[in-house]
């Protein structure tokens, strides 16, 4: 019984198709982007560039918002298009919203539907970061109400959760999936690219602390920057961010002109990995994060990383090795961490990645993977 993987643009699912078609299990991967993705055989890809200059468009000349919402109401056109090859017997990897339709048809063909689930439940992910919206007066929608929707409608046809965290887990568990439903799943990093620094070869002041995330309140930037306040009054420290700053942000920003910010443009892999080792802590506060692969790729590259307990790759985090975990909304704690994270490091050196690259790698990815479907004897 073959796989169909569906995604209108690049995401973890990718990464599903391409094991899925090393084990001769992939029917089809079906993307919006002009070109097929490396590991997944031609004749096995499906491309319909429409969707991704649409995506790409609205990104482009209009507001995040607006875009936003506009991408969410392309998603049905794009479920039908991947419906038409459905057939009976069929299963359906996809992510929330993108192929509800599809999902309805598998299951009704004896397939199975399996949700790759980057953020926690839809549910959990609204009341956060709605919450968050409302502390800092932001009366619009975190995000445009249609996705959330259509994600949570999906869920109603939804046989597997694909989980890349304890995180994710539990906020599925809080809402009735049971434990047997969600398979456990982290996601690789490419480690060609991301690979630790043996030695610090950057000045010991100031405090480079960076940020590869979106600059929003979901990311809790807000707390990140207070944080960077707090560390500045015992140490010269600068925040280095990457220049996508969220519209609920802007008018924010200006009350943390105190502290200092390097901007840096969204860069390509290997460009980003040499980033990283210019700094010397990794932080991310984020309200909700079902993952947030940009923690991982630091942790690869030696950075020790300090993240919220929302932050789903707080699993590959060890307290007081090579990194810290702090409560949300808390930049005092988040302060002390990254003191102490930076001052064990110019004592002892950058964190060893022990088993950690191991549990990173795409070749783990792809046996767990693997392992959870024969689990369900689909494979």
């Amino acid at each position: 019984m073959p796989f169909i993987v569906a995604a209108p643009h690049r995401t973890v699912c990718d990464d599903h198709a391409r094991v899925l078609a090393r084990h001769g299990l992939l029917k089809g991967y079906f993307s919006g982007n002009r070109r097929g993705t490396e590991g997944i055989p031609g004749e096995l890809t499906y491309l319909n560039p429409l969707f991704g200059l649409f995506i790409m468009g609205t990104r482009r000349v209009l507001p995040g918002y607006t875009a936003e919402w506009l991408r969410a109401a392309s998603h049905p056109l794009f479920d039908r298009w991947v419906g038409l090859d459905v057939k009976p017997g069929d299963h359906v990897i996809s992510s929330y919203g993108y192929a509800n339709r599809s999902f309805k048809k598998a299951r009704s063909g004896g397939g199975k539907t399996f949700v790759d689930a980057g953020n926690s439940h839809p549910e959990n992910f609204w009341n956060t970061v709605q919450e968050e919206h409302r502390r800092w007066g932001i009366r619009r929608p975190p995000y445009p109400p249609i996705w959330n929707r259509q994600g949570k409608r999906m869920l109603d046809d939804t046989d597997y959760i694909l989980s890349p965290a304890s995180y994710v887990t539990d906020s599925f568990l809080a809402r009735g999936f049971k434990r047997e439903q969600i398979l456990h799943l982290p996601y690789p990093v490419d480690l060609s690219v991301f690979q630790p620094r043996t030695t610090l070869e950057i000045p010991e002041s100031p405090i480079r602390v960076v940020c590869t995330g979106s600059v929003s309140l979901r990311k809790g930037m807000p707390y990140l920057l207070e944080a960077i306040r707090i560390l500045r009054k015992e140490r010269d420290a600068v925040l280095v961010l990457t220049d996508q700053v969220e519209s609920s942000m802007k008018d924010i920003l200006p009350r943390y002109a105190d502290v200092p910010i390097e901007w840096t443009e969204s860069l390509p892999h290997a460009r980003l990995a040499e980033h990283l080792k210019k700094c010397h802590v990794f932080a991310l506060l984020s309200l909700e994060d079902g993952f947030a692969r940009t923690v991982t790729e630091a942790l690869a590259c030696g950075l020790p990383a300090v993240v919220s307990e929302n932050t789903g790759a707080k699993d590959c985090v060890q307290p007081g090795v090579n990194g810290e975990v702090v409560p949300v909304r808390d930049p005092a704690a988040a302060a002390t961490a990254i003191l102490a994270c930076h001052e064990r490091q110019l004592r002892d050196g950058p964190p060893s990645p022990g088993n950690l690259l191991e549990d990173l790698s795409f070749a783990k990815f792809e046996h767990d993977f693997i392992s959870g479907l024969q689990s369900l004897e689909l494979a």
